[in-house]
């Protein structure tokens, strides 16, 4: 994602000193492992992702107009219909956001 000025969370978060909202960052990751379990599972209905729970997050530096962050995902166990994803973002070689992710998945 190449951050700019221009994207419309920076008129309020926040004036004079845009940084972009964590939240987007962890939807973000939580995206990128959605389509990696759909990708894997290889179905040709795609199913239904859902969101479960963030665990150890951290976010370690702004992230400011300007960046590209590059999301780094790997899936840390899948149990039946329930996936587990360690999900890092980075600005060139800078660690700027981590988490632990879950995420449900159930066929359509």
């Amino acid at each position: 994602k190449n951050v700019t000025i221009n994207e419309p969370f920076f008129q309020g978060h926040f004036p004079g000193e845009p940084v972009m909202p964590g939240v987007l960052i962890i939807e973000a990751m939580a995206q990128v492992g959605g389509i990696m379990a759909i990708t894997e599972l290889g179905h040709s209905t795609p199913p239904t992702v859902f969101f479960m729970t963030i665990d150890d997050c951290k976010f370690r530096v702004p992230v400011v107009p300007g960046d590209s962050i590059h999301i780094k995902m790997s899936v840390l166990k899948t149990r039946k219909n329930i996936w587990s994803f360690k999900g890092e973002a980075y600005v060139e070689e800078k660690l700027v956001a981590q988490a632990e992710l879950k995420a449900m998945v159930v066929e359509g």
